[in-house]
């Protein structure tokens, strides 16, 4: 071969590389040499279409087929303590902002939707294995309070000191207030403390003043309902309760978030009526 089909092999060798990439390859067993490129032509066989992008709102491809399908866990209509902890999960990668309640409702299944479609799922609403686990992996374990950081949670056993006569009995430890005459349940509600500044202080008093449209005039700050029981703290309605729940603290009152309630219980209690504030 001359020196023109020498070169003109080798370029073709050298464009052919460069295109599809190239090894030198080691001398064969038998100590024989190989030509020292091999030429990798890429193959024509187009590749695989590119995934959707997070929030795409079309079609989703199907499964392969005969892969089962995720086994379903939770739904609309659903409730307890496992849809507490979903909707916990949910607010805390901001897919819901209410509760929780622990009821699978119409804003938790649009809050599911959201969530599976930003991640390529069927947008489902229902909560099945796979939506689950993708949850789990993007977020921590709630503690009590997420799960109950807007109330609901249920109240532990009355102190003794409240099982006579007309008693507002407040749990610290259960965060509840239960509304009791002569050892009897009455109602019982949510409610919230001052913070580790502003505590709200322990044992037994009295209401000795109520005051239906009070105004704070230390902080400013709307009072309804209120019936004080120690110096300036009392039990009074929080709108900031209401909107926050325990991600906030009062100023050493006892807050309640629900204000029917509150209204109930501010047309039954009187003055003079027993407050035991316990763990």
């Amino acid at each position: 071969m001359g020196r023109k089909g020498i070169a003109a092999v080798a370029a073709l060798a050298a464009l052919a590389g460069g295109a599809a990439g190239c090894t030198v390859q080691p001398a064969g067993a038998g100590g024989e040499h190989r030509s020292p490129v091999r030429i990798e032509v890429p193959s024509r066989t187009p590749s695989a279409s590119p995934s959707r992008a997070p929030d795409d709102d079309g079609e989703k491809p199907s499964p392969p087929s005969g892969a089962p399908a995720p086994r379903v866990l939770w739904s609309p209509g659903d409730s307890g303590r496992d849809i507490r902890e979903l909707q916990a999960r949910l607010r805390q990668v901001a897919w819901i902002f209410h509760g929780p309640t622990g009821t699978y409702d119409d804003l938790t299944a649009e809050a599911v939707r959201g969530f599976q479609g930003k991640r390529g799922l069927p947008r489902t609403g229902v909560t099945d294995s796979v939506t689950w686990q993708r949850l789990l992996g993007m977020t921590r374990e709630p503690g009590k309070w997420e799960l109950y950081l807007m109330g609901g949670q249920p109240a532990d056993a009355p102190d003794a000191r409240c099982r006579t006569g007309r008693v507002l009995c407040i749990s610290k430890t259960s965060r509840t207030l239960r509304w009791m005459i002569d050892g009897r349940t009455v109602s019982t509600t949510p409610v919230r403390f001052g913070s580790e500044y502003t505590p709200t202080r322990e044992g037994v008093f009295h209401v000795y003043w109520k005051s239906r449209h009070h105004v704070s005039t230390l902080y400013d700050s709307p009072m309804p309902y209120a019936m004080f029981f120690s110096g300036g703290q009392a039990v009074h309605f929080s709108a900031d309760f209401a909107a926050r729940g325990y991600a906030g603290a009062s100023h050493g009152c006892v807050n309640v978030r629900d204000e029917e309630a509150i209204a109930r219980l501010y047309g039954q209690v009187r003055n003079g009526d027993k407050v035991v504030v316990h763990w």
